[in-house]
């Protein structure tokens, strides 16, 4: 089965964290992976029916992203948290405009200067 365009722009996300890599250095490695992890665990729950798994899935994946970004700078650490949190809470209401401007913010931290504009 192809991937949905909400797939795509998850995937695309998890590949711009390999630009957060080669700037941070190997430091970074071990949360990036535990951030795509999460990630790709999000999308196995969610094709598995198991939405309330996915979304915290995507939750603790954020928040590993932002825990990062705190180490960096404790104020883009609590930025992300937001995101993060406006993210989950857009999608667990079903606001995909929302949650779409969420991810293309989380893109842009991530290094894609690129919106995703397809439908979700």
């Amino acid at each position: 089965m192809p991937p949905s365009t909400h797939d795509d722009a998850f995937l695309k996300l998890v590949d711009n964290l390999r630009e957060l890599e080669v700037v941070i250095g190997p430091k970074a490695a071990p949360t990036v992976a535990a951030v795509r992890s999460g990630l790709h665990d999000a999308l196995a729950l969610r094709d598995r029916g198991d939405m309330a798994g996915a979304l915290e899935a995507i939750r603790a994946a954020m928040q590993r992203l932002a825990a990062l970004a705190s180490d960096l700078d404790p104020s883009e650490g609590s930025m992300m948290n937001e995101i993060a949190r406006r993210f989950t809470e857009a999608l667990s209401a079903g606001l995909t405009g929302e949650a779409k401007q969420a991810i293309n913010v989380m893109r842009h931290k991530a290094g894609d200067p690129k919106d995703e504009d397809g439908k979700w």
